[in-house]
């Protein structure tokens, strides 16, 4: 990220932390709009694990300028979403719901450099994300399943 991305993405991250609940509720109300077979994945509910994502995105973007630190956190939270079932699309669906959940809680002010700021904030972690949960799934795997792509691979 850009020194101008991080300021835009901490700056308009100050204007949602008053409607911090009611934004990460909206989030997940987006989500399993966008995929209804999500909503089982949330048993307690939108409200209590919209708070549990806003507490995140606070740690994240308070430490956007040194990334380094949280990514051994990132990659962890990336292996236990991949044993909560999230799938490679279902981060795609996140995104989306992310940046509605800023234009609905920002209006007006939530322009295209601010969309790509937070765009670019999200896809970073994301893939970081992936990567934890990739490790996940191969520590998973049977020793044949990985032996065999392994050689498929060479």
């Amino acid at each position: 990220m850009t020194p101008r991305q991080i300021v835009l993405v901490r700056e308009s991250w100050e204007r949602v932390r008053p409607i911090r609940d009611h934004a990460g509720a909206l989030f997940y109300e987006r989500l399993i709009e966008l995929d209804p077979g999500l909503a089982p994945m949330f048993p307690a509910g939108v409200a209590a694990q919209g708070r549990t994502l806003m507490t995140m995105i606070d740690t994240v973007v308070s430490a956007l300028d040194r990334l380094g630190e949280l990514l051994p956190a990132v990659r962890a939270l990336g292996q236990r979403h991949a044993g909560y079932g999230v799938e490679a699309e279902h981060y795609d669906l996140g995104g989306r719901a992310l940046l509605d959940t800023l234009r609905a809680g920002l209006g007006e002010s939530f322009d295209a450099e601010i969309e790509d700021a937070w765009a670019v904030a999200y896809g970073t972690l994301v893939g970081v994300m992936q990567e934890g949960a990739a490790r996940d799934r191969v520590r998973l795997a049977p020793c044949d399943t990985v032996a065999e792509e392994a050689l498929a691979s060479s």
